[in-house]
């Protein structure tokens, strides 16, 4: 039987890639809002990044996320995606 391939992504904190499994899904909607996808099923441009909050520090330091999503994110977004993973965490 066919091994099957399983997707990798890499983390926009670390920089290491991981099972798409492992990492939590930022999307950007069509409308222009971000959001975190547990699911993997919305639609929109999507970026990666590992479970913790030091990970998501890193990539908002280095706007990594305003890179990616080609938009300016105001800080009110940062902080309800950072409480959001917070409460995955747990």
């Amino acid at each position: 039987m066919k091994q099957r391939k399983i997707p990798v992504r890499q983390c926009l904190g670390c920089g290491e890639p991981r099972e798409k499994k492992e990492l939590i899904r930022v999307v950007r909607s069509p409308e222009g809002e971000l959001s975190i996808d547990l699911t993997g099923k919305k639609s929109g441009r999507g970026a990666y990044i590992c479970r913790s909050v030091e990970c998501f520090n890193k990539a908002k330091k280095a706007r990594r996320f305003e890179k990616n999503f080609q938009m300016a994110i105001p800080e009110e977004i940062y902080l309800k995606l950072e409480a959001e993973l917070k409460a995955g965490e747990e």
